[in-house]
């Protein structure tokens, strides 16, 4: 079953209720994801009168070069550092966040808390459990690659993954968010979460006042492919696809557009980026904030991922600038675009298929652009941000009435 158009799935506990004088925490593995992914949420609260707190790690690996947590006191929210690691899988060192967030829950004391993502989830919410934390969301932005990797390591850490998530999974007094339903569809089965706890919402939403509809500009036509330069977003594909077509004689700009990290192995390394820009086969842009920007220089958008998205928010991003992607028929891509309508949907992997469909976009400024209308009109109808954020603050509502509320404390400390 494919969520609502509009995106947003209707909580029927979620009545408007105050949330004044409350204590909210999100917990991320990111600290500037709150910033560029939660903001709009995150405002809402704030401006609800609930008081907002964000636990991160202290490394700022995803976030652009000058990027300091004092902005995040600049827009009213309290930060914490926590020691966690993304990717990482030392025991000792999963067990040090376990052991923050605990200590963390009991000094500050939340009403609420906010896990995002797959680790924040797994040790927030056994922390939660610990500390009887009142009530908590739990945001599944993506099973990731966890859940896509094939092959009998793969299923093990799965199973252990899936066992874990139970017990996390399992506070009294929550709610699991998810951005598409396939990925609720594949935990209910799996025993994960239960069915009358869950809601799609949708994805982050999008600020449709910054992403406007703007005609092309005229030139060579440009291909974007924005995101974090991993392996899985499709980054070979993509090249690879450029390659083939200057072959045909088809006449385009590709650009990649976000950085990458040596930290991360699975990380596309810095010196094959710069070969690929050496060779004219693609444009190296780099981390840019100004995505609006680069949306209105682009005719067409290129995201050939090939594990567990949530809603890629660049896909949101591309339909409120009213621009014609090319995807992937993977969850939460799929789930931003409609096929033939919106964008062209391709098989991950399937090389013949992206050149072919990144061919007659290329080549149709027609077809792209009305693409693009249909694209604007869809994000208009259900990916504004400001709803989702409105969503989110009734599940918070919803849930609140049922906890107990937590004694402010007037000082706590940071970590």
């Amino acid at each position: 079953m494919r969520p609502p158009l509009d995106g947003r799935a209707r909580d029927p506990d979620s009545a408007a209720r105050p949330l004044h004088g409350r204590r909210l925490l999100f917990v991320i593995n990111e600290a500037y994801f709150l910033l560029s992914h939660r903001l709009a949420t995150a405002e809402a609260a704030r401006d609800a009168g609930l008081d907002v707190h964000v636990a991160a790690p202290p490394d700022h690996v995803w976030a652009p070069d000058g990027f300091e947590v004092s902005q995040l006191a600049n827009a009213g929210f309290t930060y914490h550092a926590i020691p966690l690691s993304r990717r990482g899988t030392n025991p000792l060192a999963e067990l040090r966040t376990l052991a923050a967030l605990i200590l963390l829950y009991r000094n500050l004391r939340p009403d609420v808390v906010h896990l995002v993502t797959i680790k924040p989830n797994l040790y927030g919410g056994i922390a939660a459990r610990i500390t009887s934390v009142p009530a908590v969301v739990y945001a599944v932005t993506g099973l990731g690659h966890v859940f896509s990797a094939r092959g009998p390591g793969a299923r093990l850490i799965r199973a252990v993954v899936s066992i874990a998530m139970r017990v996390s999974f399992g506070h009294r007094n929550a709610r699991v968010v998810f951005q598409n339903t396939a990925d609720r569809d594949s935990l209910v089965d799996l025993g994960v979460v239960r069915l009358d706890r869950s809601l799609v919402l949708g994805g982050a939403g999008v600020d449709l006042a910054n992403f406007r509809l703007l005609r092309e500009p005229p030139g060579i036509p440009l291909v974007v492919l924005a995101a974090r330069l991993i392996w899985e977003k499709g980054i070979q594909e993509f090249v690879d696809a450029a390659r083939q077509l200057r072959s045909q004689g088809v006449v385009a700009r590709f650009a990649l557009v976000g950085r990458t990290h040596s930290s991360n192995p699975r990380a596309v390394p810095e010196a094959q980026l710069s070969a690929w820009q050496s060779e004219g086969l693609i444009e190296w842009w780099g981390f840019r904030e100004d995505m609006a920007g680069v949306l209105s220089e682009a005719a067409v958008v290129c995201l050939p991922s090939k594990y567990g998205e949530g809603v890629p928010k660049i896909l949101l991003e591309a339909a409120a600038s009213g621009r014609a992607v090319v995807t992937t028929n993977i969850p939460g891509c799929v789930d931003a675009v409609v096929d033939g309508v919106t964008g062209l949907v391709v098989p991950p992997g399937d090389a013949a298929a992206l050149v072919e469909a990144l061919r007659v976009l290329v080549v149709d400024p027609s077809r792209r652009s009305a693409m693009g209308i249909a694209a604007r009109a869809r994000a208009e109808a259900g990916y504004d941000q400001r709803a989702v954020a409105a969503q989110t603050l009734s599940v918070y509502s919803s849930l609140l009435p049922n906890a107990g509320r937590s004694r402010m404390r007037p000082q706590e400390s940071t970590y």
